[in-house]
């Protein structure tokens, strides 16, 4: 691949065809995932509803929200629920406090039980009630108390007064004696309400009712993540770097896969290139111990090269074959014998010399021979004029075609030219009673060396 952008066309080919290892890597990422749920064990979480009435600031909830969690209230909850088993530490980390609409706030517990995660809970939220409190009543100023009873009195004392006063006032023979009656009952209910307000009015008072909403509800699942939620998410983990690995390998890859650079690196010239028919995923021959670990995961079969074009007809594609050898038969001189010399496992290019061999015939005579590349050897020449190399573009790099160009040249096989062979898909057969389309007629290409029509 090169420095283009990847499209999703890239990555459907490389499920596509690697699919088989794909599926592989991520049975074991949900391996993986399975293992990591037996070494983190369930756990459970439930929340208990705090509401603070009153009109409190943001800052003020954010506040209430870490002193619900301080140790304080979490040390003083560990004290009444008596676990042996668990650290004070172990409860403060498994305690969390967010503030919701209304100004309330959910003090959320977390356990190994269902019903400790219940009991953590609402006693974290019971001591922070508590806790409020006493600070409240811990911040209350003793002037301003004193203030506030004498102003009860007072008003109480007012409240007689009045009543007296409505009492001893004409009991309703005069206009005026009711009048007198009804301002004396609008001051009275006028200063109830001022008195009422005053109450409701002080924030210390309000502050200090914190109110628990009830229990927290048991718990009827884990929360997560769950033995299924790390499975899942280890299967698509594994998968996804199954991905980005194929990609990165590719964009890593120093396969040679222009014309240019595959003839400098063997140093001759291109003769041609040419097709085979296949579907682009042609297995090599097994070899080496692995390989059929390889070829049961689909490893062995090229991702990277681009889904095969199908091409217009069959002459088209034996013309190129035909220009192949004319080339050929130019270039060598008589008798014209040659080595056609195909890098091992290289599926295409091997179908290719053997179309090439057929289309030939015995001008010139043409032996196929396959050369691995890690360690190239080339049989010594046998009449044979120079070697052709046939060999699919993009599948070996500039060092591995050096290398057999070292071996043709260590063999005393001088190379005169090399041949690129390309996959392309076949037209699907026609049926017999489907009458054939108007075709393109093809003319002839012309006349070889020794004048024959080809």
């Amino acid at each position: 691949m090169n420095d283009d952008t990847i499209r999703l066309a890239t990555i459907g080919r490389i499920i596509r065809r690697r699919w088989r290892l794909l599926a592989a890597t991520a049975l074991v990422g949900a391996l993986v995932g399975y293992g990591a749920s037996l070494l983190f064990p369930a756990r459970y979480t439930t929340s208990a509803s705090v509401l603070l009435p009153g009109a409190w600031e943001e800052r003020e909830l954010l506040t209430q929200e870490e002193i619900a969690t301080s140790s304080v209230v979490v040390d003083q909850a560990a004290g009444t629920l008596h676990w042996s088993d668990v650290s004070k530490s172990e409860l403060r980390d498994s305690v969390t406090a967010k503030t919701a609409d209304g100004n309330i706030i959910k003090i959320s517990g977390t356990a190994d039980t269902p019903e400790r995660a219940q009991q953590l809970s609402d006693a974290v939220a019971q001591q922070f009630v508590a806790f409020a409190a006493r600070v409240v009543d811990d911040n209350t100023d003793p002037e301003a108390a004193a203030q506030r009873e004498a102003l009860q009195q007072t008003v109480t004392q007012t409240s007689r007064r009045i009543t007296q006063l409505a009492d001893a006032a004409d009991p309703g023979k005069t206009v005026e004696g009711v009048q007198a009656r009804t301002e004396l009952e609008k001051l009275r209910t006028t200063l109830q309400e001022a008195i009422t307000k005053l109450d409701q009015s002080d924030p210390a008072a309000n502050k200090a009712n914190m109110v628990v909403m009830g229990p927290a509800a048991r718990p009827t699942g884990e929360a997560p993540p769950t033995r299924t939620q790390l499975i899942a998410a280890g299967a698509l983990l594994f998968f996804l770097l199954g991905v980005v690995g194929h990609l990165t390998a590719a964009r890593m890859s120093r396969r040679l896969r222009t014309q240019s650079e595959i003839a400098a690196a063997l140093g001759t010239s291109l003769l041609g290139t040419v097709d085979v028919a296949g579907d682009g995923s042609a297995r090599p021959r097994a070899r080496g111990a692995g390989a059929g670990i390889r070829r049961l995961l689909g490893a062995d079969v090229r991702w990277d090269l681009p889904v095969p074009q199908a091409y217009a007809d069959e002459a088209g594609r034996q013309i190129r074959f035909q220009r192949v050898c004319s080339r050929l038969r130019d270039r060598l001189p008589s008798p014209r014998r040659l080595l056609v010399v195909v890098p091992e496992g290289d599926e295409s290019a091997l179908r290719a010399a053997a179309e090439l061999v057929a289309e030939a015939g015995s001008d010139p005579a043409l032996r196929v021979v396959e050369v691995p590349v890690t360690r190239p050897l080339v049989p010594d020449g046998g009449g044979e004029s120079g070697a052709l190399v046939v060999l699919s573009a993009g599948s070996r790099t500039a060092a591995e075609l050096s290398g057999i160009a070292e071996a043709c040249a260590d063999a005393r096989h001088e190379i005169v030219g090399v041949v690129l062979a390309g996959v392309v898909r076949a037209l699907p057969a026609r049926s017999a009673g489907r009458p054939h389309d108007t075709a393109t007629p093809v003319f002839a290409v012309g006349h070889d060396a020794k004048g024959s029509s080809r």
